[in-house]
């Protein structure tokens, strides 16, 4: 294992994207729970591991959970405004997913760029109004099938990474966390080779280390694109890859929690 991982935490979340209800919430706590009794036993004392909720859901998530003794799993948001407070019909502010106690939400995720115009300006003042909290951002990059053909992956996410890198300073953005999530291989069945998310991650670090090199040391990189139980093992092998942002694989809670578990694993 790359000695720097070691100063890195290791962090699984799970992103629902817009899926559930109240019912699957109490299933999917059901069967955390039948789990935890199973062995061996599930720790993840050195896994950070979170699920990202629609927000209308995170009241209900929060509250199931606590009912799941021994299991720590923490609350994160898929989306926040890029705006404190006011008229903006639609929008949940930062404060508000403080008040019921995320830890992370993610920012830029293509689907929001593809889907609904997010720019990088966006991304910036999402983040901005993030770090007001204790809420990390998990900042999402990544290029799409044609941009990769065309051999424009790199330039893509640098572009992508360095509009944030140059809107904040050193001590704000060690609150920072990267998802690296190949547009082609989210939602498809398709994943980036674990060698591909390795250079990937490797070259993000690089371009991190252009504003710090203790930040890009101690900054925790996910990968994100179709991780399920059976890929997940190889890509957490990878020495820059720091965990992963699980989307379809997440609503199996069974699936979940072996992903947690292989990201455990991978640590000794």
């Amino acid at each position: 294992m790359c000695e720097d991982s070691i100063l890195r935490p290791k962090i699984v979340a799970g992103n629902w994207k817009m899926n559930g209800d109240s019912a699957f919430i109490s299933s999917y706590c059901k069967v955390l729970e039948s789990e935890l009794k199973k062995e061996p036993a599930i720790k993840l004392e050195q896994v950070k591991v979170f699920l990202l909720p629609p927000s209308i859901m995170l009241a209900d998530l929060r509250n199931q959970l606590q009912a799941v003794r021994g299991l720590k799993i923490q609350l994160g948001a898929q989306n926040s405004a890029a705006y404190l407070a006011g008229a903006y019909t639609g929008e949940v502010s930062v404060s508000m997913l403080e008040d019921y106690a995320c830890h992370v939400c993610l920012v830029g995720h293509s689907e929001r760029r593809a889907l609904f115009s997010e720019t990088d300006e966006v991304v910036v003042e999402k983040i901005r109004q993030l770090l007001t909290t204790g809420i990390k951002p998990v900042l999402c990059l990544g290029e799409t099938l044609e941009q990769r053909e065309a051999g424009n992956a790199e330039q893509t996410v640098r572009t992508q990474l360095q509009v944030v890198l140059d809107a904040f300073d050193e001590q704000a953005l060690q609150a920072l966390i990267i998802a690296y999530e190949p547009g082609w291989a989210i939602g498809t069945g398709k994943t980036a080779t674990p060698q591909q998310a390795q250079d990937m991650h490797a070259y993000i670090r690089s371009v991190v280390s252009g504003k710090s090199v203790e930040l890009a040391e101690t900054m925790p990189i996910l990968y994100g694109g179709s991780v399920n139980a059976e890929n997940a093992r190889e890509l957490f092998a990878q020495s820059d890859i720091d965990g992963a942002l699980v989307g379809g694989a997440s609503l199996q809670a069974e699936s979940f929690l072996s992903i947690c578990r292989q990201c455990e694993e991978s640590i000794s």
